[in-house]
């Protein structure tokens, strides 16, 4: 076993830990909450500085790699751990590789603090701390990323593709869906983008997925 991966599942951690699990890897999985000081060791520090989960250690012959950022860790494990061969959620194609650069850093830079705001104000807060008007103001701005995922889908689809990069499922799928599926409590949006809603319930109904969240 030479990877190990600290983190849970309700965190950003599940972008690796899903990852790994699409690959059928074996892997260590290190149940290290956000909070309560667990990130706030001397040897976690140690790891990742930020004092931030995931982190993953890589334990090759020439030496551990580290890697920490979500997105970046699910990255390095499809790169490093998968297999090219245009069967896996490894890019297979240099066209395929720049879709999933583009998508995952796309979702990061125009998604993810809305759909996390929209995932709280809707969902995973206490109702008394929630605030409808939040919720919906990160919705309003959501649509118009979500337009250009809509749109994306639709050619993915006439061309006879129902995924991101490729005509399979790839890690561009999943680090996109891994944030996009924190806005589906916004009934409004998804209803207003049918494709992409569809695309992440496919994405998020994996048996991967599915394993990866039980992991705790």
């Amino acid at each position: 076993m030479t990877l190990t991966i600290h983190g849970i599942t309700a965190s950003r951690a599940i972008r690796p830990l899903w990852a790994a699990t699409e690959l059928g890897l074996d892997f260590r999985h290190i149940n290290t909450p956000y909070q309560g000081g667990a990130t706030r060791t001397p040897a976690f520090l140690a790891l990742n500085p930020n004092g931030h989960i995931p982190v993953l250690v890589d334990a090759r012959t020439d030496g551990d790699v580290v890697v920490w950022e979500s997105m970046a860790c699910a990255l390095y494990v499809a790169r490093h751990h998968g297999q090219a061969d245009g069967r896996s959620i490894t890019p297979a194609t240099a066209r395929e590789d720049a879709e999933v650069l583009r998508w995952s850093f796309w979702a990061v830079n125009e998604t993810e603090s809305d759909a996390l705001t929209v995932l709280m104000h809707r969902l995973a807060m206490p109702e008394e701390r929630r605030r409808p008007e939040v919720a919906e103001a990160a919705e309003r701005r959501l649509a118009v990323p979500f337009r250009v995922i809509e749109q994306h889908l639709a050619r993915q689809r006439a061309a006879g593709m129902a995924h991101l990069a490729a005509d399979r499922f790839t890690i561009a799928d999943l680090c996109v869906a891994s944030v996009l599926n924190w806005a589906r409590p916004a009934e409004a949006l998804m209803a207003a983008h049918p494709l992409t809603h569809d695309w992440i319930k496919r994405c998020i109904e994996r048996p991967a997925y599915l394993s990866a969240k039980a992991l705790g």
